[in-house]
């Protein structure tokens, strides 16, 4: 991998990023930043929606890492790290280096999520886990209640039923961005942490919060997990397309 030098960052920032929008440069050069297994994914995507989703969250972590790193976006290898929870190849994604294929020691660790509307990323020198649900229907509230702790359980259900999506929202981004930065992912039970709004009981050692989606606090929640003396951002800021132009060979005057 092609390297130059690298800024000097202080230890344990961490930064994250909306994506609202397709990347707004020509679909054949945005693929070219992609590698074979991604190419494949995006065009088993029919969906025009799925598709410009999935490009806009590849690219854009592509970007972000390309430029923290000092190469170019395609250069870029990832594989998955073992599951801290069963030991199989299906951890949380890491970079590769190096001929011998091996994770990056240290990171930087990176978080992806996305779904209909916008796309998280979270860049860390520390283990870091993002996650962003469109707001689910009250039926879905209602079947996934009994998967949940016995106490966030109960904290939900205390809550009033035209209410209740929004708070069973930002919670389960709470669980998926905690579970996503143990790399375990959803095959750790639902029902082993408590990441309710009670201050006792939560993970030790971990901040798990609710981030600001912006426009779409009231259609989206959000949340962010860091080991517990990092400073977690407000909200995330926002990817600005026009910046990265000049990695595609200078169409960065294309608007978004």
């Amino acid at each position: 991998m092609a390297s130059t030098s690298r800024q000097v960052r202080p230890v344990g920032e961490v930064r994250v990023w909306a994506v609202r929008q397709a990347p707004p440069w020509p679909e054949d050069l945005v693929l070219s930043l992609l590698d074979a297994r991604e190419r494949a994914r995006a065009a088993s995507l029919t969906h025009p929606r799925d598709r410009s989703t999935y490009l806009a969250a590849h690219v854009g972590l592509r970007l972000l890492l390309g430029e923290r790193l000092g190469v170019h976006p395609r250069e870029l290898r990832f594989a998955r790290d073992r599951c801290s929870h069963c030991g199989g190849p299906n951890g949380r994604p890491i970079l590769l280096t190096g001929p011998d294929g091996q994770g990056a020691p240290g990171g930087p660790y990176f978080s992806l999520s996305h779904c209909a509307g916008i796309t998280l990323i979270g860049l860390a020198d520390v283990l870091v886990g993002v996650d962003v649900e469109r707001l689910p229907s009250r039926r879905t509230v209602e079947l996934c209640l009994a998967r949940l702790h016995p106490r966030e359980r109960a904290e939900l259900l205390r809550v009033r039923r035209a209410e209740r999506p929004l708070e069973f929202c930002r919670l389960w981004t709470r669980k998926e961005a905690y579970l996503k930065a143990l790399g375990t992912g959803l095959s750790r039970g639902l029902d082993r942490d408590y990441l309710g709004t009670g201050g006792e009981g939560r993970p030790v050692g971990w901040s798990v919060v609710n981030l600001s989606c912006g426009p779409q606090d009231r259609t989206h929640a959000a949340a962010l997990a860091v080991p517990r003396w990092i400073r977690a951002p407000a909200g995330p800021g926002e990817l600005n397309w026009s910046a990265y132009g000049h990695v595609l060979g200078g169409v960065g005057s294309l608007e978004e």
